[in-house]
């Protein structure tokens, strides 16, 4: 993942597949971002070869945060592919995020802006309880997106619970010994 600040935006490309490993780094940079003042992050995908429950879970996040702001904020994502806008549009976050929007700030700068990115500033590792509760929030951003997504992720949601349940339980075992 490579991350620039711009003028007007904040940029975030995903090389790879967009996963529960690299999506902590899009969530803290995104954060940080949105905290300093930022009404728009652009996700790049056009390298990203797929993308986890996890990591669309946390473009939800971002995205509703954004949308949230005083004067509003946007979620872009720039050049999904047809295999990753397919996967946002199951889930329903085409109409949380605009996908390739035809007029935006970035237009006829991408090769510049993506030349200019760097690694991100780095960001502590995340332990099991934190991966586990990163995962659980980014499903139930998810699964309250729609009825169809309440539905298909409701296994998932519940078995995440109970696991960073038995790991905050764990933690907090081994913390007293």
């Amino acid at each position: 993942m490579t991350v620039g600040i711009f003028d007007g935006f904040s940029w975030i490309r995903c090389d790879g597949k967009g996963s529960f490993m690299n999506s902590p780094a899009l969530k803290a940079f995104g954060d940080q971002r949105i905290a300093q003042g930022e009404k728009l992050l652009v996700v790049d995908l056009a390298g990203c070869t797929g993308m986890d429950s996890t990591f669309m879970g946390t473009l939800a996040g971002l995205a509703t945060r954004l949308t949230a702001l005083d004067g509003g904020g946007a979620l872009q994502i720039a050049e999904p592919g047809d295999r990753n806008r397919r996967s946002l549009e199951d889930l329903g976050l085409d109409f949380l995020m605009e996908i390739d929007p035809p007029a935006s700030l970035w237009r006829g700068k991408v090769d510049s802006i993506r030349a200019a990115l760097q690694a991100p500033p780095a960001a502590g590792a995340l332990g099991q309880v934190q991966r586990a509760r990163h995962v659980l929030e980014a499903h139930q951003t998810l699964s309250g997106m729609n009825d169809k997504n309440a539905r298909e992720f409701e296994g998932v949601v519940n078995m995440l619970g109970n696991d960073l349940a038995s790991k905050e339980k764990a933690a907090g075992e081994s913390a007293q010994s």
